[in-house]
C-alpha cells in the first residue's frame, strides 16, 4: 500500500494557539505506538514552532517497542537501521490544553511523515488506518465510526494483598457491589465526571452518555459518531489519555485493561461503523432491521476475517480472559439484530441510523489498528459479496458453534499465516507488529509469578 496524507497541521495553527494560550509553558509531544501506548517528549514553549516547520526527529525504535518499553531487535527498527531519527509532524486539530496538569501544559499528537519518517512510517498505526480508509474511499465508500470505551476507576493504592481495588466514592467508602445502570453510582463519581466532561469540551472530544457498568467502579462513556473514521479514532485515542489524566488528578487510576479482575466484568471497546456515499448518505440505511445487502456483505467480510485479525482486537495475554459465557463478551463469529450475545450486532432504531456494532475488542486494543482491521474486513466482504448467513436469534452463547480462540499464541499464529492480512495490512507493517508481539509473548511466558508458586510450589 502507498502512504497517504496524514493531515499534518500548519504553522498558523500553532501560532493561533500560542496567541490564545499565553500561559502554556510546556508541550507534550506524543505518538501512539502499536500497543496504544503514547510515547514522546516534553518540549518548552519556544520549541513548538520548529515542530510545525520541520517536524521533530524521533528514534525509529519508538514504534517497535514492547508494551513494557523494551527494544525488539528483530523488528528491523533497531540495529539494522542504527536507530535512525525519523521525522514526525503534528496532526491538525491535536494541539489542545491539558487542564489537569499542574504546570500549564498542552499536548500535540504527531505521526510519522510518509517519507521523512521512514523506516518507522511502516509501523505507525495511524498510517495503517489512513491506508485502509483511502482504499474504501477509492471504491466510493466513506466509513462513519464511533467508539464506546469501558474502564475501571481504581485507587492508586493497592489493597493489603497487593491487588487493585476500586477507588473511594464521595462517601469515603469503596463500592463492593454495583447496580448496573445505577444513577447513584454516577453521583458518587460526580467530581470526576464534571472535570472529565469539562476537559472533553475544551478539547473538542464529543463525550456523551455515561453509564455505570457491571462491576464496582466500572464506567462506560460513549463518543459521538463521526463522518470521518480517522477523526473518530483520533478522538478515541485522545479521550483515553484524557480519562487517565483526569482520574490521576482525582487520586484515581483509570484502567482500560481487558480483564483486571477474575471475578468481575471485563472491559470492552465497542466500535460502531457504517458506510456513507460521497454526499454523506448512509448506505446501510434500510427499513429492514437487518439492513441493506451492502450491510450484510460487510458483516460477512468481518466474520470471515475475524480469526485472522483477532490479535488486533485482543492484543495482549490478558485480553483473552475477557471471553467468558454470559459475560456480554462474544465467544463466536456470530451476528444478530439488536442482540448483545453476538460478536456483530445491528442495533435497532430508525432506518437512517442503521449500522453495525462490533463487540469483540477489549478496551486495551489500539483504536487505529482495531478500526483498520474492521474496515479491511468490511472491504473484503463487499468486494467478494460475502454472505454472513442467517442472524442469530435469542441466546447467542447457547447457539455458538466454533468458538473464538481464547489464547494469545493461536491468534499470533493466525495473523502470521493470513494471506488476507498480508494483502490488507502489508508485509512491512506485519513484520514489525508480529516481531513485537512475539517478543512480548516470550517475555510473558518466561515470567514466573505468584500463580505459579500457588499452584505448583508444593504440588509438583
Amino acid at each position: 500500500m502507498s502512504a497517504a496524507s496524514p493531515s499534518f497541521a500548519t504553522r498558523q495553527e500553532a501560532l493561533a494557539f500560542l496567541e490564545l494560550n499565553p500561559d502554556i509553558e510546556m508541550f507534550e509531544l506524543f505518538i501512539l505506538d502499536n500497543n496504544g501506548v503514547p510515547r514522546g517528549k516534553l518540549l518548552h514553549r519556544d520549541e513548538l514552532l520548529a515542530v510545525y516547520d520541520s517536524g521533530r526527529p524521533l528514534p525509529s525504535t519508538i514504534l517497535g517497542l514492547t508494551v513494557n518499553g523494551d527494544d525488539v531487535e528483530n523488528s528491523g527498527l533497531v540495529w539494522d537501521v542504527g536507530d535512525i531519527d525519523c521525522r514526525a509532524y503534528p496532526l491538525s486539530g491535536s494541539l489542545q490544553r491539558m487542564p489537569w496538569r499542574l504546570i500549564p501544559t498542552a499536548a500535540v499528537q504527531v505521526s510519522m511523515h510518509p517519507t521523512q519518517g521512514l523506516p518507522a512510517t511502516i509501523a505507525d498505526p495511524r498510517h495503517l488506518l489512513v491506508q485502509v480508509v483511502e482504499g474504501l474511499k477509492a471504491d466510493g465508500y466513506y466509513p462513519v465510526m464511533a467508539a464506546e470505551l469501558e474502564f475501571y476507576l481504581l485507587d492508586q493504592q493497592r489493597d493489603s494483598q497487593g491487588r487493585p481495588q476500586p477507588a473511594r466514592d464521595l462517601d469515603g467508602g469503596r463500592p463492593r457491589t454495583t447496580q448496573v445502570y445505577g444513577l447513584r453510582e454516577l453521583e458518587q463519581i460526580e467530581p470526576f465526571l464534571a472535570d472529565l466532561y469539562s476537559a472533553c469540551k475544551l478539547q473538542g472530544i464529543p463525550a456523551r452518555t455515561a453509564i455505570s457498568e457491571y462491576a464496582p467502579g466500572q464506567v462506560e462513556i460513549t463518543l459521538e459518531h463521526r463522518a470521518c473514521a480517522l477523526q473518530a479514532m483520533d478522538e478515541a485515542v485522545r479521550y483515553k489519555r484524557l480519562v487517565k489524566g483526569v482520574a490521576h488528578k482525582h487520586g484515581m487510576l483509570a484502567c482500560f485493561m481487558a480483564k483486571p479482575f477474575d471475578d468481575l466484568a471485563g472491559t470492552g471497546m465497542h466500535m460502531h461503523v457504517s458506510l456513507a456515499d460521497a454526499e454523506g448518505n448512509n448506505l446501510f440505511a434500510s427499513e429492514a432491521a437487518d439492513g441493506t445487502p451492502l450491510l450484510r456483505h460487510a458483516v460477512g467480510g468481518m466474520l470471515d476475517s475475524l480469526l485472522d485479525s483477532l490479535l488486533l482486537f485482543c492484543p495482549n495475554a490478558n485480553s483473552y480472559r475477557r471471553f467468558q459465557t454470559n459475560s456480554y463478551a462474544p465467544l463466536a463469529a456470530t451476528w444478530g439484530v439488536d442482540n448483545r450475545t453476538v460478536s456483530l450486532r445491528v442495533p435497532g432504531g430508525p432506518a437512517f441510523s442503521r449500522h453495525i456494532e462490533h463487540r469483540i475488542c477489549g478496551a486495551d486494543a489500539n483504536p487505529y489498528l482495531a478500526a483498520a482491521a474492521i474496515l479491511a474486513g468490511i472491504h473484503r466482504g463487499i468486494r467478494q459479496q460475502r454472505d454472513p448467513g442467517a442472524p442469530v436469534e435469542g441466546n447467542g452463547y447457547a447457539q455458538a458453534g466454533a468458538l473464538l480462540p481464547t489464547d494469545w499464541l493461536t491468534t499470533l499464529n493466525a495473523l502470521e499465516r493470513s494471506e488476507w492480512a498480508r494483502e490488507a495490512f502489508g508485509e512491512p507493517f506485519l513484520g514489525v507488529y508480529l516481531a513485537v508481539k512475539r517478543a512480548e509473548y516470550r517475555q510473558f511466558m518466561g515470567e514466573v509469578g505468584e500463580q505459579d508458586w500457588r499452584w505448583y510450589l508444593h504440588q509438583a
